[in-house]
């Protein structure tokens, strides 16, 4: 029976081999946007979502699968490892993301009700204090960092279809 311990040192592990990845020459270019590790039964998921510049490919997402589960073998805990890219509509998972996304689509959501919604949708303009700035077509709406539940781009195909067909007319 494996004890607490050495569920927690799995975890643990997992955690400093996917957060040393940037440091390493290979991926310095590469973001961890989230971890998780969920325990079913015996059996642990670990899942991993990274961005970088430019999109992630996946050449990419095997590469650090492969790193980390080479890691791991140390282990004997079964799991199953997801390495993904953060998309399209990537979420935006700390303060510093508000300010380098300003200017794009974004969709938050809220624990508390602001303007008698919990979900909110605009162009983003960074941070103010403690506050995520929304532009929206009524105005600004200051929605405070600590009431927010998730947030993240949105991706709008119209947009990009618009300005490619633009391009192409400038051609």
């Amino acid at each position: 029976m494996e004890s607490f311990d050495e569920k927690t040192l799995f975890a643990d592990a997992f955690e400093r081999v996917v957060h040393a990845l940037p440091h390493q020459p290979e991926f310095r270019q590469v973001e961890i946007v989230g971890t998780s590790a969920r325990r079913h039964g015996r059996q642990t998921t670990l899942h991993v979502t990274v961005d970088r510049e430019g999109g992630v490919d996946i050449a990419t997402c095997e590469r650090i699968a492969s790193r980390i589960n080479v890691a791991l073998d140390a282990f004997p805990d079964p799991y199953t490892l997801e390495v993904e890219s953060a998309g399209l509509n990537r979420p935006l998972t700390k303060p510093s993301d508000y300010d380098r996304f300003s200017g794009h689509n974004v969709k938050i959501v809220t624990t508390l009700a602001i303007e008698n919604a919990k979900t909110h949708r605009g162009v983003l303009d960074g941070v103010r204090g403690t506050n995520v700035i929304l532009t929206r077509d009524k105005g600004e709406l200051p929605i405070p960092i600590a009431v927010i539940k998730s947030a993240n781009l949105e991706y709008d195909v119209r947009a990009d279809l618009q300005r490619a067909k633009q391009r192409e007319k400038n051609r």
